[in-house]
């Protein structure tokens, strides 16, 4: 096990903006101080051949350029609230509306451009944290928040801790896109997915939350006993149209707040498995619909789904619906929770 610090970059501002490396036999993650971003993973295919499973950037230049949310960590809350708007406390709170001017995506933006700081805990984790200031972005309460990244065989774990000073929503997440076969590969349509998930919640045409939480059985929102990404992917079913493709929150079988296997994904050619296991209630599933060619490591351009999301999370919108597992917290009750993800080669 070793752990390596490098130069990534110089802000506008002049701040430094370093990259970690955390290496062992089987798994090395880079991860960047600008977002705690997941930059980089390398791991072994059914060849014995490292390959690097993760879009992103070689160099702060292009990620500040190019970067659609690759591999950040995003919060305040990920995903959106409808209206840019909620009720906590009995008082009416606005967010800033960073999408069509119609809802709040991922917190705005703030923890994904943010520089975080970076401290090594031992020779396989590193500690990245960040104050997120009262009323940014409009979301109530100075929250301390920390992410430890730690490698343990060939699993990564990602760890979350928030602490706010008040009662608050928080929704944590990293908005890594992977593509089993490499991140040069092309298409991920044809890597096999299971998504541990019996329920959904559909969308409407703004990628919003109806509120509805709907079976999965029948349609092509069903990856209970696996298949590949792009068998139904252009269906003629209104949530697909609606999506652009995947861009669905699944409700995991089973929740309690433990770790639960999520969803499983396999490169076709690689051979590389992909295991999610999370403690959250929800994962999003989106296929990438949105990558328009912008230009990613070694100049590859990041064409439309070429790369896939597995968000771990609570509900999109969860402020705004009552009967979905609820995101507030406290000083008497802070944010935790715990992702995972092990990959193998077959």
């Amino acid at each position: 096990m070793s752990i390596a610090k490098t130069n990534y970059g110089i802000m506008p501002s002049g701040e430094e903006v370093f990259a970690y490396e955390i290496k062992n036999n089987l798994v090395t993650a880079s991860i960047v101080t600008l977002g705690a971003a997941l930059n980089k993973l390398l791991v072994k295919d059914k060849s014995g051949n490292f390959r690097d499973v993760l879009l992103g950037f070689d160099n702060l230049h292009d990620r500040l350029s190019y970067s659609d949310y690759h591999g950040v960590t995003v919060g305040q809350y990920c995903n959106r609230i409808k209206g840019g708007k909620f009720m906590l406390c009995g008082k009416l709170f606005n967010v800033e509306k960073n999408e069509n001017n119609i809802t709040c995506l991922h917190g705005a933006g703030e923890y994904s451009s943010a520089l975080w700081k970076a401290k090594e805990i031992d020779d396989k984790s590193v500690c990245f944290t960040y104050l997120s200031p009262d009323m940014n972005n409009g979301f109530p309460g100075s929250v301390e928040n920390r992410v430890t990244y730690t490698l343990s065989e060939s699993d990564l774990i990602i760890e979350y801790d928030a602490v706010p000073d008040t009662e608050t929503i928080i929704n944590l997440t990293n908005h890594a896109y992977f593509n089993l076969n490499g991140y040069d590969f092309g298409t991920i349509l044809n890597h096999t997915l299971t998504i541990n998930a019996d329920y959904y919640i559909p969308i409407d045409k703004y990628s919003i939350p109806t509120g509805d939480i709907a079976s999965v059985k029948g349609t092509p929102l069903s990856f209970v006993d696996g298949k590949k990404i792009g068998k139904e992917i252009d269906a003629d079913a209104v949530q697909l149209k609606n999506g652009q493709g995947y861009d669905h929150n699944f409700c995991i079988n089973g929740y309690d707040g433990t770790l639960k296997t999520a969803a499983k994904v396999k490169g076709d050619e690689s051979g590389i498995e992909l295991t999610v296991k999370t403690t959250l209630p929800g994962i999003q599933f989106y296929s990438g619909n949105f990558l328009n060619g912008m230009k990613g490591k070694n100049n590859i351009s990041m064409e439309r789904r070429t790369g896939f999301c597995l968000e771990t999370q609570f509900y999109p919108d969860t402020p705004n619906n009552a009967h979905f597992p609820p995101c507030v917290f406290s000083p008497e009750k802070p944010y935790k929770s715990k992702t995972v993800y092990s990959f193998s080669n077959i």
